[in-house]
């Protein structure tokens, strides 16, 4: 087993997480600062938007053709190029909103050729009685900087100008490339086909698991009700819970239930875990509801609390299933499909927010859309493979191939 390189990987990544924490509010504060209003913020969302869409299918077929390690420091290489860019723009005054809608767009680009590449590279660092213990690491991590980072990147942001922000994102992507330049370990890789050979080849190896492909269309239905969710709760956060300061509580509360259920995740190993993930999947209602009933500060942190920490552990027991069961080569192009359809939903359900709560009114929307997350969630316990799908013991797990295997093709 190679610590070191899971070490490594864990510190470079680490390293990222917070440092995109500091480009999200270095973004929205100079493109306001310099006129933009929300129109051009927009726009440069909009942006990055497209650029996943196109490109996230396309990362996970070069993630399965080269080292995945490879793909990740090229991506690196071009967001550091990208948030440098930014930086030199409005430390110079010179604001140009295509400009930065194009850099916007190759920086989110070039990640969704990063986060393919980085889930099928995890599992080849420990041995696989390991893998939950190591997704729920990089959970606590990656939760953890999605609190510090914003909060950090505030007080740089404020002390230095937008520029600063910027400045330190490329910082962290040049130490997630060298973590990922100093990585031993190598992946076996097969044949070559046509990209959309090798797409078909990825959503069959979906297609033929019950447990997968539902997985996949309840995660989808979820993920919208969510995407309206997450939009109407911060309007009653401000309007009727406190206004910024409850705003803050509420996400602080989402970060702390996050750190919470990767830790039990770390502790917690049952042979049924997938089953497990989808049972604490159904606490996240109980944080919607929250808003609508009691309709309390203090209800709607403890939802939070418990529903993330819910959510966390689930995304740590989907994780896992996938890594123990998707051949190692082809996880990239997997995993890929599993993030365009979350990233096609939840949109969905930002843009259905308003119209639905104008229509509506936003405790029966919010309402309904806990429904939904509680019956997305719940159905998938009626698939046979969702039940059934049991990991070995540790004790007698099957020990991975050695991290120094070859690829086949040498690419």
């Amino acid at each position: 087993m190679r610590i070191s390189d899971f070490r490594l990987l864990a510190a470079g990544q680490t390293l990222s997480w917070i440092g995109n924490g500091f480009q999200t509010v270095a973004l929205a504060v100079a493109v306001v600062l310099a006129g933009g209003g929300a129109r051009d913020l927009g726009l440069v969302m909009a942006s990055s938007i497209v650029a996943r869409l196109v490109c996230t299918l396309f990362g996970g077929v070069w993630a399965d053709r080269l080292q995945p390690q490879r793909v990740m420091v090229a991506s690196d290489l071009v967001r550091l190029l990208a948030a440098t860019a930014m930086a030199v723009m409005f430390a110079s005054d010179g604001y140009h909103l295509v400009l930065l809608c194009a850099l916007a767009a190759i920086s989110t680009g070039a990640a969704s050729f990063f986060d393919p590449a980085f889930g099928a590279l995890r599992p080849l660092l420990v041995p696989a009685e390991r893998r939950q213990s190591a997704n729920a690491t990089f959970s606590m991590l990656q939760t953890g900087s999605q609190v510090a980072g914003p909060a950090l990147g505030g007080v740089t942001v404020a002390a230095f100008g937008a520029s600063a922000g910027f400045t330190v994102n490329a910082v962290s992507f040049l130490a997630s490339m060298v973590a990922a330049l100093l990585l031993r370990v190598r992946a076996e890789r097969g044949p070559r086909t046509s990209m959309l050979g090798e797409l078909a080849e990825g959503w069959r190896e979906i297609s033929k698991r019950d447990w997968l492909l539902g997985g996949l269309f309840g995660a989808t239905v979820y993920h919208v009700a969510n995407g309206v969710i997450l939009v109407l709760v911060q309007i009653v956060a401000i309007e009727r819970l406190g206004g910024a300061s409850a705003a803050g509580f509420i996400a602080a509360a989402e970060g702390l239930g996050g750190l919470l259920g990767a830790a039990i995740a770390l502790r917690f190993k049952p042979r049924r875990l997938l089953r497990a993930g989808w049972l604490t999947l159904l606490l996240m209602p109980l944080w919607a509801l929250a808003y609508v009933w009691p309709a309390e500060l203090i209800a709607v942190i403890a939802g939070a609390i418990i529903g993330y920490a819910g959510l966390i552990f689930f995304d740590v027991a989907m994780e896992t299933a996938i890594q123990d069961n998707i051949p190692q080569r082809m996880l990239g192009r997997v995993t890929s499909w599993d993030y365009l359809t979350s990233f096609l939903a939840m949109p969905l359900g930002n843009v259905l927010a308003g119209p639905l709560s104008a229509r509506y009114g936003t405790d029966k929307v919010l309402t309904a859309c806990a429904a939904v997350l509680f019956c997305s969630a719940a159905a998938q316990l009626l698939i046979p493979g969702t039940r059934n799908l049991t990991r070995t013991h540790p004790n007698q797990a099957t020990p991975t191939k050695p991290p120094e295997v070859v690829e086949a093709t040498g690419a």
